[in-house]
């Protein structure tokens, strides 16, 4: 079996005093630990808000202490060499005594071959305590290990029962290594076993209770967002740049084909006029993909409490990551992480975006981010600079050809035949209009439609049209200022 958990070992190897684990796979961490400390052979303790410190590897030495203070106090003092690992330590870390205790373990350790180890699913550190002990995040599994537990589950399937049949799955293998990718281990054992054993092959219905998991378990604390609607790019107007490079990309990015030495997307940033159909891409790419989008907005995740906005953010892309392969979609991301914005709230919008910065820097997951932007002006430099996105594309006003286009589109979601509507004298009449205002011009005119009791037609949209003021007039310097910037340093996404 691979083992993941190498770089634990080796932190405890390096002598490493003090460890905190974030995690919800607490009986992983310790079966992985109780087998380090019996092949090193030497004790292990544990603690939890249930039991008592008891060893696990010595029957004979077994303190049974029940209260924190007491069990940390006799880890000072009574236990110079092994492994501790402290269950559930979140709700005792704002007491005084405790955080006292922990720091004199890790400052005392001089001479000592121990090594203490908190594990928990939120642990809120105050700084002075961080500083002396070690992060270790367990990271998700590969392809290559859910491939390994895959067979694992198969064989001890087929050993219960000698007479059992398991039925090749072809293709359906791989879908369902793609489908698993993102969980922690635990959870892909079970959701494998699962698979395996209601009926002995893989199948569709496997790879829906996967994907059912994943969106049961993301969003739940609301600092993400699944978004069930979505469409595919047939139904966006225009922007056809943008639907050629996001088509070179899709097989890549869903594992249809494997590409050796070829990178995975990871993203785009989508700048541009308000209401020009920006986040209805975001929609269509993971609707023309055949991925879960998910949704992820700023304003959830600042908290008053200090560093619980960055530990939001990150549990967030957590969340995303574990729903991958996916699309992430942040949009006006230029309201989350603005330029300057973080002299007035005590700094706390700058760790932010540098959180930010890292994880799309050092990601593996498969997560494709798409944000979108309508003030250029507002966003931080390096947050634009080459390698942040894979490209960077200006979505303009719709050209004539486009508006036609997408008149005909909004027609035919309100059960409107285009052919009944003079879509081009609708397109000439419609210069400077955005998406979203023509669709808007849609809706009004069924109204006045329906106000003068005759079926929706050519003139009352051109009535509409003609009373309206798009926002290429109401913001004209701005709408040309976003041009003159965009011109030579984005990609056109028509």
């Amino acid at each position: 079996m691979i083992n993941s958990l190498t770089d634990l070992d080796t932190l405890i190897a390096q002598g490493a005093v003090l460890v905190f684990i974030e995690t919800l796979e607490d009986s992983r961490i310790l079966n992985h630990v109780e087998a380090l400390a019996r092949e090193r052979q030497t004790p292990l303790f544990t603690w939890n808000a249930t039991g008592a410190l008891t060893c696990l590897t010595q029957l004979d030495q077994q303190p049974q202490i029940k209260d924190i203070k007491e069990a940390l106090s006799y880890v000072k003092s009574d236990i110079h060499a092994g492994l501790v690992v402290i269950l559930d330590p979140q709700p005792h870390l704002k007491d005084p005594a405790v955080l006292r205790l922990l720091i004199d373990l890790a400052e005392d350790a001089h001479g000592q071959l121990r090594t203490v180890i908190l594990v928990g699913d939120h642990l809120e550190l105050p700084d002075h305590l961080k500083r002396v002990g070690k992060y270790f995040t367990p990271p998700l599994p590969d392809s290559e290990l859910i491939r390994e537990i895959y067979y694992e589950e198969v064989y001890r399937w087929l050993w219960e029962d000698r007479g059992r049949k398991f039925i090749k799955p072809g293709d359906m293998e791989d879908k369902l290594v793609r489908h698993l990718a993102g969980l922690n281990e635990e959870d892909v054992r079970r959701l494998m076993a699962e698979s395996i054993r209601d009926d002995g092959r893989l199948t569709l219905i496997d790879l829906k209770r996967i994907l059912n998991f994943k969106r049961e378990n993301s969003g739940k604390d609301g600092l993400i967002e699944f978004v069930i609607e979505t469409q595919g790019l047939d139904l966006v107007g225009g922007l056809n740049h943008l639907k050629q490079w996001l088509e070179l990309r899709r097989a890549t990015f869903t594992g249809e084909r494997a590409d050796q030495g070829i990178d995975p997307p990871k993203g785009l940033l989508l700048l541009g006029v308000q209401g020009t159909g920006k986040s209805l891409a975001a929609k269509a790419v993971a609707g023309s993909w055949h991925v879960p989008l998910m949704r992820l907005d700023f304003g959830n995740l600042y908290s008053k409490w200090l560093g619980e906005s960055e530990h939001n953010l990150k549990e967030a892309l957590r969340q995303a990551e574990a729903m991958a392969p996916c699309v992430l979609w942040i949009d006006e991301i230029e309201k989350s992480v603005a330029n300057g914005s973080g002299d007035a709230d005590g700094g706390v919008s700058h760790r932010i975006l540098g959180s930010l910065l890292t994880w799309m820097n050092e990601r593996h997951a498969k997560v494709f981010l798409v944000a979108t932007a309508n003030d250029v002006s507002r966003l931080p430099p390096e947050l634009l600079r080459k390698g942040r996105f894979d490209e960077i594309f200006f979505v303009d006003l719709p050209s004539q050809a486009v508006r036609q286009d997408i008149f005909a589109i909004h027609l035919g979601k309100r059960n409107l035949d285009p052919r009944f509507f003079d879509l081009s004298q609708l397109s000439r009449a419609s210069e400077g209009f955005s998406g979203s205002e023509i669709e808007q011009v849609v809706i009004d005119g069924m109204y006045r439609a329906l106000s003068e009791r005759e079926n929706p037609g050519t003139d009352h949209m051109l009535k509409e049209l003609s009373v309206t003021r798009p926002l290429s007039v109401v913001m004209h310097e701005q709408i040309a200022s976003l041009r003159a910037w965009a011109s030579g340093r984005t990609v056109p996404a028509d």
